[in-house]
């Protein structure tokens, strides 16, 4: 990154562009018309002064370009970074946040600004902004002084344990401070966490300049003459250092979701969820039931298949690979029920298209070993088993199936992944029960894979959705639900379910997000509505005790 800056900021003045001068100071000459002497009569160093109220991240990032230094009380100050109203040579991205259990949505910014001056705001969905001392600076150079009956300033430390406990508030911080924890809201119909984020269309940018000498800024040029960077760079929020994991719950490609399909199209159950899926750079599927060329034909009602065993056509794969497919996690009950042939010849099928399998393999020691991801950056692992009582995992020294759960041995895996620099989600195959609540036997097992350092534990065997939990560092999330399968005729809740959205930035999970889905018959799952959704995150987070 300070490569890059280096590199930018020289372009900036080899073209011959205005430095950022406060109102009051006299226009500094264009660069391009100073003499330019040789580079041996610059000094060593640049002192900066950098006012107090700078947030961390940006501190650092300036004083990772060589010979500039922070300016001491004896320094000749050379340049001054601060908010800039005009041009900008760095561009700081905050974010609106809320405790994760906020069902709301997003604001305006002209509503948020109105609200931090103080002014009536009509249907405003919190009574307190929380910042921290230079969030609350920073913002008065752009919008003036926030009112005190509205915006809350405390120490940066406390934001989330105050949003938390108080529950009617939103927080407003740098993009580099966000944790899961935090639900990331949009503003104006724009989260910095999504991909599709566009620096230039967002409120909540502020520019920061540096002020100073133009023949000064030339000297630094000749100090920083080998760097080589983009001036894209110069920010806290990088597209190119994001990774968004989709993560998803059952799918069964049998009985009515196939009859369906058969019906309608391979790719019909992702009509609507389909962009959805596809959009991520890494999408899990958990496909519990294996590929058989004998298959027979589906039934179209699922009680006439009481017997629960199951195969899926080999065309059925098309939704899969339509959905856009990377990583398939076997640890699934239903792995072994067409043979071992069958379970081979899965196994080929995805390797032929490329992507990765774990929980499950051609024998034990192959499906206990991780599916390994690398993006932007970013090293991802996932690893995975089956936690039920004997007879669902079949996987042996020399026979194909689910791989069923040592978590000994699963704990030492987490910690060698995480020693070469992965991120460790970790899914698990286990106990089904139809309530929303956290039963108390998942809980030890994902508490103990969390402790051993996986950055998220989930539950993919629900056939129901369950509930959340934040322990540690790490994010919990009992039962997703169903993704494609033939439930709809059971219960009102087997018909609902979640597809969860995690970011990852430069090595850190930041945010996940929730994404509330509805089938309308036994393959085919919508988006929810507004009410829709806020009546099952109500359940879920009532059950998750929050």
């Amino acid at each position: 990154m300070a490569t890059t800056l280096k590199k930018w900021i020289l372009g900036v003045i080899l073209a011959a562009s205005v430095l950022a001068v406060p109102a009051c100071a006299p226009a500094a000459e264009k660069v391009s018309e100073t003499p330019t002497p040789a580079p041996t009569a610059y000094p060593q160093t640049y002192p900066i002064t950098l006012p107090p109220y700078l947030p961390d991240g940006l501190v650092d990032l300036v004083l990772s370009l060589g010979p500039v230094t922070k300016a001491s009380g004896s320094d000749e100050t050379l340049f001054q970074l601060d908010v800039s109203g005009d041009a900008a040579d760095f561009r700081w991205v905050y974010a609106l946040a809320a405790p994760f259990s906020y069902i709301g949505g997003g604001v305006r910014a002209d509503m948020l600004q109105h609200f931090w001056a103080g002014e009536s705001v009509t249907d405003f969905p919190v009574n307190t902004v929380l910042v921290d001392g230079s969030t609350a600076a920073v913002f008065e150079k752009l919008w003036g002084a926030p009112a005190r009956e509205n915006v809350q300033v405390i120490n940066g430390g406390d934001l989330l344990m105050k949003a938390w406990e108080k529950q009617d508030m939103f927080v407003l911080l740098p993009f580099e401070q966000l944790a899961p924890s935090w639900q990331v809201l949009e503003v104006d119909g724009i989260s910095p966490v999504r991909k599709d984020f566009d620096i230039a269309r967002y409120a909540l940018v502020v520019p920061f300049a540096l002020i100073g000498n133009p023949a000064d800024l030339v000297g630094l040029q000749f100090r920083l003459a080998e760097a080589q960077v983009m001036k894209d760079q110069l920010t806290n929020r990088q597209a190119d250092k994001l990774t968004t994991v989709v993560t998803t719950g059952v799918t069964a490609l049998v009985r009515g979701t196939a009859f369906i399909m058969e019906a309608s199209g391979m790719t019909y159950p992702a009509i609507d969820i389909g962009d959805i899926l596809r959009e991520a750079d890494i999408l899990h599927i958990n496909n519990e039931v294996p590929f058989a060329e004998t298959c027979p034909n589906p039934f179209s009602n699922p009680a006439n298949d009481a017997n629960m065993i199951f195969c899926s056509k080999p065309e059925y794969l098309r939704l899969l690979e339509a959905i856009g497919t990377d990583v398939v996690e076997l640890a699934g009950d239903h792995f072994w029920n067409w043979g071992e042939e069958a379970m081979l010849y899965t196994i080929d099928l995805y390797e032929a298209q490329g992507w990765q399998y774990y929980g499950g393999g051609r024998n034990y020691q192959e499906g206990f070993q991780p599916a390994l991801f690398e993006h932007n950056g970013n090293k991802i692992a996932f690893l995975g088993c089956n936690a039920k009582p004997p007879g669902y995992a079949t996987a042996t020294d020399t026979y194909p199936g689910a791989v069923r759960c040592d978590l000994d041995l699963m704990a030492g895996e987490i910690s060698d992944v995480l020693s070469d620099g992965y991120l460790p989600i970790f899914t698990f195959q286990h106990t089904e029960y139809y309530n929303y609540g956290i039963s108390d036997s998942l809980r030890v097992d994902f508490e103990r894979v969390a402790d051993a350092g996986a950055v998220i534990v989930q539950g993919s065997q629900a056939h129901h959705p369950h509930g959340l939990q934040f322990y540690k560092n790490t994010f919990m999330h009992y039962g997703l639900g169903n993704l494609f399968f033939d439930q709809y005729y059971e219960s009102a809740a087997q018909r609902e379910a979640f597809i969860d959205r995690h970011v990852i930035y430069n090595g850190v999970h930041i945010s996940t997000e929730l994404i509330p889905i509805q089938f309308i018959d036994n393959a085919r799952p919508r988006l929810m509505t507004d009410a829709e959704r806020e009546t099952l995150l109500n359940k879920v987070f009532a059950a998750s005790r929050w």
